[in-house]
C-alpha cells in the first residue's frame, strides 16, 4: 500500500493542477484575432511604435486610443509585447493568458490563507479542496472570455492581478509570527501598496481595493474595522495615497472624450436603473454563462418599471450582505466586496458607451465562486462528513469540465472580427452596433450585399444610430443608389464625427441626382472642413459647371490641380471650364499639360483640337 503524500506535497501539487488546467483551457484563445477597440487601443496607438519613448508610452492618449488613455501600465504592457512581436496577435494573448494564469494562483494563496484562519474547525484537505476548486473554477469560466482573450481588456485582467496581489502581500504582512521576524514584514508591506499603485496605473477599478483590503482585515485579521484601522493606520494611509496617482490620471482622460462620467450622454438615473438589470444579469451568467454577448450596445433603461424585479432581488442581496456582516463577518465579506468591486462601473457615474460589460465580473466573479464552493462545502460537512471532500471534488471537477468546455467554445469566436460579430449580432438582434460592425466586417471581407443588409438591419434596429446611417448610405452610394442613399446620409448629419467625409458623399449623392444646387452646398461645407481634398474640390467645380458658373468652377478646378497636379480628369475639366468662360489660350496649355502626363488620353486630345481650332477662329 502506497504511502498517502504529507500534506506538503499536496500544497505544491495543487497550483500545478490549477495551471495546467489554465493553459490548457486558455491556449484555445491564442489564435484570436485583433477585434473592435483593439484597433484603435493597438494596431492604431502610435505610442507603442517607440516603447523606449517612456514619457510617450506612459501618457497615452485619452482621445486617440480611448481604452489605454489615462492607463500607463496597460499602454506599458502593449508597448512591450509590440517591441517583442510587432502586430502579432499571438504575443498579445500569450500575455494575457500568463496575466490571467497569475491572477488564478494568486486567488488560490488567497482563499487557501483565509481559511487556514478563518475555518480552522474544518479539516485541511477540506480547506485546500475548497481553495483548489475556487480558483479552478473561477480560472476556467467562460464569463472571464472577455478578459482574457479580447486583447485590450488586459485592462481590466492586469488590474485584477494587480488587486488580487495587493490583497494577497496584505495577508502574508499580517500573518501572525513571520519566520524572519519582524523585518521580514517590511518586503510585504511594500509589496502591498505598490502592487496597489500599479493598479490604479492599470484601470479605475482599483479605487476600491483599499477598502477591501480594509474590510478583509476587519473580517479576517483584527476582528472589527476600527480594530483595524488602530492596529494598521499607517499603512491605510499609504494605500489611500495612491488615491492620488488615480484622481491625476482620470483627470487627464476628460472623462474619456464624453464616454463616461457625469459629462457622459448616458444620465446618472437611467444608468444606475439599467445597472439593476445588469448586476443580476452577470450573477445569473455566473451560474449558467449563457448566452455570453460581446457587446450589448448603448440602450438605457429610463422606467423604473422595467426593472422592478432586478432592483428588489439587488436590495434583498444588499440587506443579506449587511446582514452576513453583522453577525459573522467572514461570511459578508465575499458579498461585500462582490458589490464594491462593480461599485465604480455599475453605480452612478455613467459609462455611456458600455453599460453593460460581462469583463466586469473578472474579480467580482472570485467573490461568488468562492462563496458558493465555501457554502457546498460546508453543507456537505453536515450532510456526509466522511465522504466530504470526495463528493465536493467530484462536483467541482465535474463543473470545472463544463466551464472549461464553454470556455473553449466560446474562444472560437473571438478567431476574427466578422465570426466574433456575426456571434453578437445574432444574440443581441436589437444592437445597432452589432449589426454595424458585422456589416463593416462583411464589406471588408468582400460581401457588399451581405454589408448593406446589416447596415439596413442597423438602422431598423435604431435609427438615430448614426454612424450606421453614415454607412448605410455610403454602401447605397457606392452600388449606384444614390437616390436611396441621400436620405440615410442626411440622417447621418447629426454626428459631430466624419463631417468632411459625409459632406462629400452628400454632394457626390446629389449631383448624381441632378440636384446641383444642393450638390454645391455640400462640396463649400466639405471644402471649409478640409481645404486641401482634390476630390471635394472637383467634384464642386463640377457641380458648377453644370449650373452654367464656370468662372467659379474654374476656382475650384484650380484648387483641385494645386492639390493632386497628376490628375489627368481634373487638369481636362479644368480646361473645359476655361474654355467655356472665354480662356481659350489658357485652356490649351492645361489640355497640353493633360497630354504630356497621359498622352493615351483619347478624350484630352480630342479637346485640345477642338480648343485649337476655337482659337483659328
Amino acid at each position: 500500500m502506497s504511502p498517502v503524500p504529507p500534506p506538503a506535497a499536496r500544497l505544491c501539487w495543487t497550483p500545478v493542477l490549477l495551471a495546467a488546467a489554465v493553459i490548457a483551457v486558455w491556449a484555445t484563445s491564442l489564435g484570436g484575432a485583433f477585434v473592435f477597440d483593439d484597433i484603435p487601443a493597438i494596431v492604431e496607438n502610435p505610442t507603442l511604435r517607440h516603447p523606449a519613448n517612456l514619457a510617450a508610452v506612459l501618457a497615452p492618449p485619452g482621445d486617440q486610443a480611448g481604452t489605454v488613455g489615462g492607463r500607463p501600465l496597460l499602454n506599458f504592457s502593449l508597448a512591450l509585447n509590440f517591441a517583442a512581436g510587432g502586430l502579432d496577435p499571438a504575443g498579445y494573448h500569450v500575455v494575457n493568458l500568463a496575466i490571467h494564469l497569475a491572477a488564478a494562483l494568486l486567488l488560490l494563496g488567497i482563499v487557501r490563507r483565509t481559511l487556514r484562519r478563518s475555518a480552522g474547525s474544518w479539516p485541511e484537505a477540506g480547506r485546500e479542496a475548497v481553495a483548489f476548486l475556487a480558483a479552478l473554477l473561477w480560472a476556467v469560466h467562460p464569463l472571464q472570455t472577455e478578459a482574457v482573450t479580447y486583447v485590450v481588456q488586459r485592462a481590466e485582467s492586469l488590474m485584477g492581478l494587480c488587486y488580487l496581489l495587493t490583497l494577497y502581500g496584505f495577508i502574508r504582512l499580517t500573518e501572525p509570527e513571520p519566520a524572519g521576524g519582524a523585518n521580514s514584514r517590511r518586503p510585504w508591506a511594500v509589496l502591498t501598496v505598490l502592487a496597489c499603485l500599479l493598479g490604479m496605473a492599470t484601470k479605475e477599478v482599483m479605487v476600491t481595493a483599499p477598502v477591501v483590503v480594509l474590510l478583509y482585515d476587519g473580517a479576517f485579521m483584527a476582528g472589527s474595522l476600527r480594530e483595524a484601522w488602530r492596529r494598521r493606520r499607517g499603512l491605510y494611509l499609504a494605500l489611500t495615497a495612491t488615491w492620488l496617482l488615480l484622481a491625476v490620471l482620470v483627470a487627464s482622460t476628460h472623462g474619456r472624450g464624453g464616454s463616461a462620467g457625469f459629462g457622459s450622454s448616458a444620465g446618472a438615473w437611467p444608468y444606475l436603473l439599467t445597472q439593476a438589470s445588469a448586476i443580476t444579469h452577470y450573477l445569473c451568467l455566473a451560474f449558467w454563462p449563457s448566452p455570453l454577448v460581446f457587446d450589448y450596445g448603448t440602450r438605457l433603461i429610463r422606467q423604473p418599471g422595467e426593472v422592478l424585479g432586478p432592483m428588489l432581488a439587488i436590495a434583498l442581496l444588499l440587506v443579506a450582505t449587511v446582514y452576513a456582516w453583522r453577525r459573522n463577518p467572514p461570511v459578508g465579506f465575499p458579498p461585500a466586496a462582490f458589490f464594491l468591486l462593480l461599485a465604480p462601473s455599475s453605480s452612478l457615474v455613467p459609462i455611456a458607451t458600455e453599460p453593460v460589460a460581462e469583463h466586469r465580473m473578472y474579480l467580482p466573479l472570485a467573490a461568488v465562486v468562492v462563496l458558493v464552493v465555501a457554502a457546498v462545502f460546508a453543507a456537505l460537512l453536515r450532510l456526509a462528513p466522511r465522504r466530504t471532500g470526495l463528493v465536493l471534488t467530484l462536483l467541482g471537477l465535474s463543473a470545472a469540465v463544463g466551464l472549461g468546455a464553454a470556455t473553449i467554445r466560446r474562444n472560437r469566436d473571438y478567431r476574427s472580427e466578422l465570426a466574433l460579430w456575426t456571434d453578437t449580432a445574432a444574440k443581441a438582434p436589437g444592437n445597432p452596433r452589432a449589426h454595424n460592425n458585422l456589416a463593416e466586417a462583411l464589406r471588408a471581407s468582400g460581401e457588399p450585399a451581405r454589408a448593406a443588409e446589416e447596415f439596413a438591419a442597423a438602422v431598423r434596429a435604431d435609427p438615430d444610430y448614426t454612424p450606421a446611417q453614415y454607412n448605410l448610405g455610403v454602401t447605397l452610394l457606392d452600388s449606384g443608389r444614390a437616390q436611396e442613399a441621400i436620405p440615410h446620409l442626411v440622417r447621418a448629419r447629426q454626428a459631430p464625427r466624419h463631417q468632411a467625409e459625409l459632406r462629400q458623399f452628400l454632394g457626390e449623392a446629389y449631383a448624381r441626382t441632378g440636384q446641383h444646387a444642393a450638390a454645391t452646398e455640400n462640396f463649400r461645407a466639405a471644402l471649409m472642413l478640409s481645404p486641401n481634398n482634390a476630390i471635394v474640390a472637383f467634384g464642386l467645380g463640377n457641380s458648377l459647371a453644370a449650373q452654367g458658373d464656370f468662372a467659379s468652377a474654374v476656382l475650384a478646378f484650380r484648387a483641385a490641380v494645386a492639390a493632386d497636379p497628376d490628375q489627368v480628369r481634373m487638369r481636362n475639366n479644368l480646361a473645359n471650364a476655361l474654355l467655356f468662360s472665354g480662356h481659350t489660350a489658357e485652356a490649351i496649355d492645361q489640355y497640353r499639360e493633360a497630354l504630356r502626363r497621359a498622352p493615351d488620353n483619347v478624350q484630352v486630345r480630342e479637346n485640345l483640337e477642338r480648343a485649337l481650332a476655337t482659337a483659328r477662329h
